[in-house]
């Protein structure tokens, strides 16, 4: 593993920093015993913090989630596919994301044409300790992971609008009292953490490192809001 850097606000910190994060195995074994972060920042450069996992506990460290996305018949049989057809695959660097009392792996998936230097984004896989889903968008990938949304290669096709004849309730018929809020609210958080994502982005490629930490510190809080529905 290569440590990643980061701009994120350590827990117990007031402001974010720039990290080096590194997920920590021990030697001969897979699973995840600790996640360290290297610190770069003022009075506490080059000091480092470290989390400890319970022994008691056994969490999937990134060759088993690399093992976990492998192993999904639908992602490996397309991922054989796409080399075998003039194209190279090209997967990205497994983030380790700790989120509240949850890590959330993330690993970006890109597609390189033997004639382009420049890989397209495919797919993102996203993975709690006991889940895995993915999508060719974050955005797809976070409703599968948290909505119950089904995994897919492709994006979704758009549904035609309903007319206002079928959409209306028939007569005599008692109109559905079934509240969609919890959907509509769960799927607002999934898109509020796609645009948090690529404002982060857009603001790191700008440099602007300042208000890329805070879009990452708002991402985190809503995935804490996304992980906290899952219990």
């Amino acid at each position: 593993m290569q440590p990643n850097f980061v701009l994120m606000k350590l827990p117990g910190e007031t402001g974010e920093e720039f990290v080096e994060i590194l997920p920590f195995t021990p030697a001969n074994r897979n699973n995840l015993i600790g996640w360290i972060a290297g610190r770069s920042d003022g009075a506490q450069y080059g000091s480092s913090v470290v989390y400890n996992f319970p022994k008691t506990k056994l969490v999937d460290g990134p060759l088993q989630v690399e093992a976990r996305i492998d192993q999904n018949a639908q992602l490996s049989g397309q991922l054989t596919l796409w080399n075998q057809q003039g194209s190279h695959v090209r997967r990205g660097a497994l983030l380790v994301i700790p989120t509240g009392k949850a890590l959330l792996y993330a690993e970006p998936i890109y597609l390189q044409a033997e004639r382009s230097p420049m890989p397209e984004l495919r797919l993102v896989v996203l993975a709690l300790q006991d889940k895995l889903a993915y999508g060719p968008t974050f955005e797809s990938a976070m409703a599968s992971l948290f909505g119950g949304a089904v995994s897919s290669l492709t994006a979704p096709t758009t549904s035609a609008p309903t007319s206002a004849a079928s959409a209306e309730p028939s007569r005599g018929a008692p109109a559905s009292t079934a509240s969609p809020q919890p959907a509509a609210d769960l799927n607002a958080l999934i898109a509020q953490a796609a645009r948090d994502l690529a404002d982060y982005q857009r603001l790191t490629a700008e440099g602007k490192l300042g208000e890329a930490g805070q879009k990452l510190e708002e991402l985190k809080r809503v995935l804490d809001k996304l992980n906290a529905r899952q219990r």
